[in-house]
């Protein structure tokens, strides 16, 4: 186990991503690399997550997100850090539509 910091990003993905399973795929994968946090669709249509993790864990995810599960087409995936005072999460959820 490291003792690196862990970071928040809030991720933003569009494209075909909603309608096609990408937030239970993205919840399993986050939990598969040990991410807590959230994911939700936006009226937009677009995914919406929050990322906390170790940082390769959060590169890996960000990783992922540029793709996404296999019916999803990708166009643009949009990340800024989160700010210092974030909520800290202790699993991944995914969250209702906002």
């Amino acid at each position: 186990m490291t003792d690196a910091p862990i970071e928040s990003w809030l991720a933003r993905v569009r494209g075909r991503v909603q309608g096609v399973g990408f937030r239970e795929a993205c919840v399993w994968e986050a939990e598969s690399l040990g991410l807590t946090g959230w994911v939700r669709n936006r009226a937009d249509g677009s995914v919406e997550a929050l990322l906390q993790g170790r940082p390769e864990q959060v590169a890996r995810m960000r990783e992922w997100l540029g793709h996404g599960p296999p019916m999803a087409a990708v166009l643009e995936l949009a990340l800024s850090q989160a700010p210092d005072d974030v909520q800290r999460f202790v699993r991944f959820e995914r969250r209702r539509s906002e």
